[in-house]
């Protein structure tokens, strides 16, 4: 998601900035004096040639003779927040808006520069009283919903851009932030034909992870896996695409595909639980005992209380001969879930080779009852 967004706020930014200065001009009823006046020229100029640090001089020369000089103060904000000097800029903008509180290319600019340092309550707040005055604004509703997606709000975000779609929909700046909010929202099928489209139409490697992660979460995995073959495509270095690539593979059995998925996962980041997990199950199917209990081990040691990582390292265990530890391991996960049929099944055969052949037969009783209630139930039921 994040190379979007940028794109979509260095866009959104240059034209506010530009607000900003007229609206200060606009409300700046006091002659600037002569050599504050020059300044800011110069500062303007610097800015227009992205050269923020001398613009940034500039704007605190000007100021230093007229401190009330809003267009200064104004434009010294947004310096100081292209530096990356959030908390400055935030403070310009508050002394602006003190100035002209009802400047609302200000409040904007104050929401971007909580928004760039990642405080995404007050960007938050900032954007939904610019949205509150302007509500047919496009460009502070796509920013409103972005904050409010990196708040979790997305019923908020697609009930409050929803209706601003008529007559936008080749926005896609817009459709992203509406699609990945209906997504958020669980409306997955109004939101994953919009994000699929803006995929289609921007080449977005994050629009096509987005999508292909809600239709693996959707158990479409045909669909997910081109969606986000797609994005591995575009940018194979977005962190976590190769462990979803991987799980849409190995979800439709490709495990030569799936295998190398895993592997690259793991290459980004050997702590990726999942990556570890299912690389340690494949090589655990292949036999190769030596190759996945690494992997196992890692993905316990990630997730201690993980069920199927237990399950797997018990089935290890049993393969490699050490049966007392699987059936601990085992007689645990059946009595957590006691319907869970695989357990059963490996405890079965680990009480056999265990020489404890009542245990085992007893084992073998409940899981022939447990296959019984899962055909009587039919594929929906456990």
């Amino acid at each position: 998601m994040g190379c979007f967004i940028l794109k979509v706020m260095r866009t959104a930014f240059a034209v506010i900035v530009l607000v900003g200065l007229t609206a200060a001009q606009a409300q700046q009823a006091t002659p600037p004096i002569g050599g504050a006046e020059e300044h800011l020229r110069n500062g303007v100029e610097a800015q227009r040639r992205g050269d923020a640090t001398t613009a940034i001089n500039e704007y605190r020369m000007a100021l230093a003779i007229e401190p009330k000089m809003l267009e200064a103060r104004a434009n010294l904000g947004a310096a100081l927040s292209a530096a990356g000097q959030f908390d400055a800029a935030i403070d310009e903008y508050y002394q602006a808006l003190a100035l002209a509180p009802g400047n609302i290319a200000l409040k904007k600019n104050l929401g971007l520069a909580y928004y760039k340092k990642g405080d995404m309550v007050h960007a938050r707040a900032e954007f939904g009283a610019v949205n509150a005055a302007r509500p047919t604004d496009l460009g502070t509703a796509i920013l409103l919903g972005y904050a409010d997606i990196k708040l979790e709000k997305g019923s908020e975000a697609a009930a409050m851009l929803a209706p601003l779609e008529a007559g936008h929909e080749s926005n896609m700046d817009f459709e992203y932030v509406l699609a990945y909010s209906l997504i958020l929202a669980g409306k997955q099928a109004e939101g994953l034909p919009r994000m699929e489209k803006v995929a289609l139409a921007t080449h977005s490697a994050d629009a096509y992870y987005l999508a292909g992660s809600a239709r693996l979460q959707r158990r479409e995995f045909k669909e997910a896996r081109a969606d986000l073959d797609a994005a591995v495509e575009l940018n194979p270095a977005l962190p976590g695409l190769w462990t979803q690539a991987g799980q849409a593979r190995d979800a439709l059995g490709d495990t030569e595909a799936a295998l190398p998925a895993f592997e690259a996962a793991l290459q980004q980041d050997p702590k990726d639980f999942l990556a570890n997990l299912y690389l340690g199950t494949m090589k655990l199917k292949q036999r190769d005992l030596d190759g996945a209990r690494p992997l196992l081990t890692v993905a316990l040691q990630l997730e201690p209380t993980m069920a199927e990582a237990r399950f797997q390292m018990a089935k290890l265990n049993s393969m490699a001969g050490n049966n007392a530890e699987a059936a601990a391991t085992l007689e645990d996960l059946v009595k957590a879930d006691p319907k869970w049929l695989d357990p059963h099944v490996e405890l079965a055969a680990v009480y056999y080779k265990l020489h404890r052949p009542e245990d085992g037969a007893r084992e073998r009783e409940i899981v022939e009852q447990i296959e019984a209630q899962q055909q009587k139930e039919g594929p929906q039921g456990k």
